[in-house]
């Protein structure tokens, strides 16, 4: 080997274990150093791009007021013109009625012979007339008679207060059927039924059935109770209302 060779590999440093573990920490810590400064600048990039896509988008929504001068409006359409009025009727002047002059029966035409007497006028029919629906007019003898009519079970009425009645007077009332109780029959059986002006119940109808022999039981515990009628205008109307009837084996 000559000298310079042997010259130049004095003068190369000598790497050993303890200055490979420095070399390897330092380069560590560099690069940590670097990735840490590259996600910093990468959230940094974010919330700069973020926050001009909001200030755009903000500036998009504002809205443009357009200022419109009250002089410039076009005017507005003519209404048309009203329909004219209906011609008012001819009042006919009354007729007044002379003295009476007697005519013989011999000298009367056929048609002014046949007048119906008073008893024949009692018997006649009534004419109908129209109604609200709610009463009907029945003319008997000369005399006018208003009967009420009875509203369906699926008719609306508005009432300031329904009708109620004590509902344990009225468990009381239930007679439970033998077979029911033989066959072990429980359940709840809901009767609607109209309540009179009275506080009188005047039918009813199952809403609700568990067994024919609870039904009739319910029915008639239902309607053997007295009601609190409802109110109306501060008067009594009849209403329907639904009672619902249990029974039970103790």
């Amino acid at each position: 080997m000559s000298g310079d060779a042997i010259a130049l590999q004095a003068q190369r440093p000598v790497y050993g274990a303890k200055e490979l573990k420095l070399i390897i920490k330092r380069n560590t810590m560099r690069s940590f150093i670097i990735a840490l400064l590259s996600i910093l600048l990468l959230i940094l990039i974010y919330f700069v791009v973020n926050y001009f896509q909001q200030a755009s988008i903000g500036l998009k929504k504002q809205i443009v007021v357009t200022k419109i001068n009250l002089s410039d409006l076009p005017p507005p359409p003519q209404a048309d013109a009203p329909p004219p009025p209906p011609p008012s009727a001819q009042v006919a002047s009354p007729t007044v009625a002379g003295t009476p002059i007697p005519v013989p029966e011999t000298m009367l035409t056929p048609d002014t012979k046949e007048f119906a007497n008073v008893d024949e006028l009692k018997t006649a029919p009534a004419i109908p007339t129209e109604g609200t629906g709610s009463t009907e007019v029945v003319i008997d003898q000369g005399a006018q008679v208003t009967k009420e009519v009875e509203p369906a079970p699926d008719d609306f009425i508005p009432v300031e207060k329904d009708a109620v009645t004590d509902m344990n007077d009225l468990q009381k009332r239930v007679v439970y059927p033998p077979q029911a109780i033989k066959q072990n029959i429980e359940g709840k059986v809901l009767v609607r039924v109209l309540i009179g002006k009275d506080g009188r119940p005047k039918r009813c109808i199952i809403d609700q059935s568990v067994n024919s022999s609870l039904d009739e039981a319910a029915k008639k515990a239902v309607m053997s109770s007295i009601f609190t009628p409802a109110i109306q205008n501060g008067a009594p109307v009849e209403e329907w209302v639904s009672v619902p009837v249990n029974f039970t084996l103790r």
